[in-house]
């Protein structure tokens, strides 16, 4: 499962989270026994202090396992009417250890037709008892470990039919979900999807749905000929029938977790790829994408069957699994998932050619891939473990980024995670790694089991070396193979590996909670011919241990480097290094691997040197920020540097750092700035540039067909940049610019070009809004919208703006996601609302002017009346319309941020009132 941050309010928007009530025990009849007792106590005036009755901490415990499910074979078919699955469960059982004659099985929301022993051919009724989404059933007799018995059960899942839970990482448990079923939604394919993690599989078929059960999977899927199945594992039989449906019968022959079995069905189009194994054997690899999207699957995925090669060599375990194949689905409920062979993507994935020129999702697909070996193939035993799972994929991201792209970008993209977690953790307060204590276990889909667990694994791979970190993780995933584990299975194989007990680093990052906060001072000693180094640890001990942090210190003289090893244990550490003279530059940490947060400081030339010295990328960026907020030759000269760093984000962080330097040396830079902005490999740097030189040059000939130009580079970023920086200047020349950009555009130029339409605010431009609405997904629509909704305000025609409305509308009961939902469709229907409104309360305020006239023009009255009349109706449509829209609204967030508008319009009359 993939997480991803887009904005905090964002990420924190996209589910309610929905704690856990944990149950208190009965005290009434104890509380009134302690007030007798403390009633005689007071006649006897010997009052004592009563002590306060201890209670269990809370343990959230690995599930017990009683019956072992062996096999899963389904057979299913959709009610798209009504958005009902039909389905036949055929499960085999036996028990764990212990004898038994009953099963339970987790079912939620289903309506059960059947429960049945299957004997061969024979079925036989079994008593049961289905409640609070569990079936109790009543075996035929007493099983013993080893006896094997197959249960059948006809069943109907009803995902639609209750309330939706879920967590700021999956924004959804209905286990399966319909999408557009009625067609009735604009822009969107009809699809089905499912989504099982943590414990929603058992909303759309039976099973023990724990993370620590294993089974092998069949699933026959019944399906409209038109459509495309996917499923885990391989299709084995493809069958047509004769009322054109066509059944799809897909097997998966390794055991693995009910939360990773998977369905999607659409209309997909197939792109085929391979990767060849060890044994030369080409196994299937496979892209499922929505037809206009078939001709950029190979761009968007063709990294693959490289990273499967890259991934099986490097842990030295080959890929477990038949095939791989991956499918984008449309309002998916988290980033991604990693469902055995078949993983999810959600739509954002999607990008054509020129889009990728701007920027890619090889980490998210990374990430699901490492999956199928931590989390599909080992698999955490219980939630409170998921970094097993989770922390893993987190760091699957940096080996790609690290092998892809250069040491440089993989500390870049892992800079932001870390900084992620120590945001989010100080706002929201700090929890240990592997939590036995969460109130639920969504909980756990958090900045520690992602971001901190990655993190965590490069401090583990650099202490232990690369050697010994891949051995270990060989090893883990060797003896754990198609089974479940916990905190101590990876330990153990690091202990085994290395000879080395290592209790204490698994104690303090994994089992324990928060970071270190590391203060650094140093100071040379003449006299003694020493350096002197003050390591103090300032953490909150409270919540946080006292950390064992190895770590380099990397002392520097005349741009030469000695690195000495250290070890970092106590509150206050004081090292003592001889040298002869007072070094240049003293960088602690000098890998930078220690999650922490620093306290140090450094003076202006220490900086300096820092940012040409160290090869680092953090120290590289730290200095650079630090020198381009100075106004000294040299801090100017290390910004300037830094234009021409090989490292392209330092490239850019350059070019937005110019503020002091263009004071002074705006000409002098002109020449680089236009080589950057023309030159460039990276589209990030020119479009960097562009906007750098539209905000601090006059704008001359040469400048303006730069701008025009840059609208024909191939990267959409550097096309806005240039259209925004051309129409700035000249509006007329730069919407007629706009014009001839329309045909071709991706969503995020379209958003620029409805936001130059939105000033302009023709009537001529709203079928631009409506025409290309379909080809704006995801976030992108608040932008459109909203660009949108300012040309009706813009243009304030009441027609007009109720042609527009329609599209509001649509957004609020189409849109996936929450955000986009409140902030585009319901956001602007509000605005509408308000604006109509405010329109007539003002000429209601004018018509009370004028009926004090002591000659009244009734003429102008009846106008003014009739013009507030039709105020009124405008506000009252774009109520009714968010009430229509509020009828299927399942999201509590969007809601409950509706309900505080309706609160502060309420409260705002009752003001004017007082």
């Amino acid at each position: 499962m993939k997480k991803i941050y887009v904005l905090i309010f964002a990420a924190s928007f996209a589910g309610c989270k929905s704690k856990k009530e944990i149950v208190e025990p009965d005290t009434t009849e104890i509380s009134e026994t302690m007030d007798e007792s403390l009633d005689l106590l007071n006649e006897e005036e010997a009052i004592e202090e009563v002590q306060e009755i201890p209670t269990r901490p809370v343990y959230r415990a690995t599930d017990s396992k009683i019956n072992d499910l062996l096999h899963t074979h389904l057979k299913v078919s959709f009610d798209w009417e009504k958005t009902r699955l039909n389905g036949e469960a055929f499960l085999d059982f036996t028990p764990y250890f212990y004898a038994t004659d009953s099963l339970i099985l987790d079912a939620k929301g289903m309506d059960i037709h059947k429960v049945q022993l299957s004997r061969g051919k024979v079925l036989t009724d079994l008593d049961y008892v289905y409640k609070n989404d569990f079936i109790r059933i009543k075996l035929n007799k007493t099983y013993k470990r080893g006896e094997e018995y197959r249960v059948y059960i006809k069943y109907t899942a009803k995902p639609n039919e209750f309330e939706v839970g879920g967590s700021s990482a999956i924004s959804g448990d209905k286990g399966l979900y319909f999408i557009n079923a009625d067609s009735s939604a604009p822009c969107k394919p009809t699809q089905a999807w499912t989504q099982g993690e943590t414990e929603a599989s058992s909303r759309w078929f039976p099973t023990i749905d724990s993370p620590n059960e294993k089974c092998t999977q069949e699933i026959e899927i019944t399906v409209t000929d038109k459509f495309v199945s996917l499923s885990n594992g391989l299709l084995i039989k493809s069958k047509k029938n004769a009322d054109g449906t066509r059944t799809d019968h897909w097997k998966q022959s390794k055991p693995h977790a009910p939360y990773l079995a998977m369905m999607a069905v659409g209309d997909f189009a197939i792109v085929k790829d391979t990767w060849t194994r060890k044994n030369g054997k080409k196994m299937e690899v496979s892209y499922y994408v929505e037809p206009q999207f078939k001709d950029y699957a190979d761009d968007i995925f063709g990294e693959t069957p490289a990273m499967i090669e890259f991934f099986s060599n490097k842990l030295g375990v080959e890929y477990p699994w038949e095939k791989y194949s991956q499918v984008i689905v449309r309002d998916f409920v988290s980033g991604a998932m990693e469902n055995t062979t078949a993983t999810i993507h959600g739509e954002f994935v999607y990008h054509n050619d020129r889009e990728l020129a701007d920027g890619n999702e090889q980490s998210i697909i990374a990430h699901e891939l490492f999956h199928h070996w931590f989390g599909d193939l080992a698999t955490c035993e219980s939630w409170a473990n998921l970094p097993l799972n989770e922390s893993f994929a987190n760091y699957s991201q940096f080996l790609w980024d690290e092998h892809r792209w250069g040491e440089m970008e993989a500390d870049h993209n892992a800079n932001k995670e870390a900084e992620t977690y120590i945001y989010v953790a100080n706002l929201q307060g700090h929890v240990d790694m592997i939590r036995y204590d969460y109130d639920n276990k969504e909980e756990m889909f958090d900045a520690n089991s992602y971001n901190k667990g990655g993190r965590i694994l490069n401090m583990l791979r650099n202490y232990v070396g690369d050697e010994a970190f891949f051995l270990a993780l060989q090893k883990y995933l060797t003896d754990n193979a198609y089974k479940n584990t916990e905190i101590d299975h990876l330990r153990l194989a690091f202990e085994e590996v290395t000879g080395e007990d290592l209790h204490w680093f698994f104690n303090q990052w994994f089992l324990a909670t928060g970071h270190p906060v590391l203060g650094f001072e140093k100071e040379y000693d003449d006299s003694l011919k020493q350096l002197n180094l003050y390591i103090s640890q300032k953490q909150d001990f409270d919540i946080a241990p006292v950390y064992k942090l190895p770590m380099t210190i990397d002392v520097y003289h005349d741009g030469k480097k000695q690195r000495h090893n250290v070890v970092v244990d106590e509150v206050n550490e004081f090292i003592s290094i001889p040298m002869d003279v007072a070094p240049d530059l003293v960088l602690f940490d000098g890998e930078r691997v220690i999650l922490s947060e620093r306290e140090e400081e450094k003076t202006e030339e220490e900086m300096i040197h820092q940012f040409y010295w160290s090869d680092e990328y953090l120290d590289v960026k730290e200095a650079l920020a630090y020198c381009s907020k100075k106004r000294s030759e040299e801090s100017m000269k290390v910004v300037i540097d830094a234009l021409s760093h090989d490292f392209y984000r330092i490239r850019v962080q350059a070019i937005n750092s110019l503020r002091k330097v263009m004071r002074k040396k705006d000409e002098e830079l002109k020449p680089k700035m236009i080589e950057l902005a023309t030159k460039d490999k990276w589209a990030a740097v020119r479009s960097a540039a562009i906007r750098v030189m539209e905000r601090y040059y006059e704008t001359d000939e040469q400048l303006l067909a730069l701008y025009k130009n840059a609208t024909k580079d191939k990267s959409y970023n550097v096309v806005i940049a240039g259209l925004q920086a051309y129409h700035e200047v000249k509006p007329k020349e730069g919407y007629a610019l706009a014009k001839e950009l329309e045909n071709g555009a991706n969503a995020s130029l379209l958003t620029a070009i409805a936001d130059i339409y939105a000033e302009k605010a023709s009537p001529a431009d709203q079928k631009f809004y409506h025409k290309n609405y379909c080809n704006v997904t995801g976030f992108e629509v608040t932008g459109f919208v909203k660009a949108y909704a300012r040309f009706l305000k813009n243009i304030d025609d009441m027609k007009i703006t109720e042609e527009g409305m329609k599209m509001f509308q649509d957004v609020a009961k189409y849109s996936g996601n929450g955000f986009v939902k409140y902030f585009a469709g319901y956001q602007a229907l509000l605005d509408i609302r308000e604006r109509y409104n405010d329109k007539a309360k003002s000429v209601e305020k004018e018509i009370a002017k004028l009926e004090m006239e002591e000659n009244a023009d009734q003429d102008k009255i009846s106008t003014l009346s009739q013009e507030k009349a039709s105020y009124i109706a405008m506000a009252q449509k774009a109520q009714a319309m968010i009430d229509e829209a509020k009828k299927d609204e399942s999201d509590d967030q969007v809601l409950m941020l509706i309900e505080g508008e309706a609160r502060m319009d309420f409260e705002a009359d009752v003001d004017e009132e007082e």
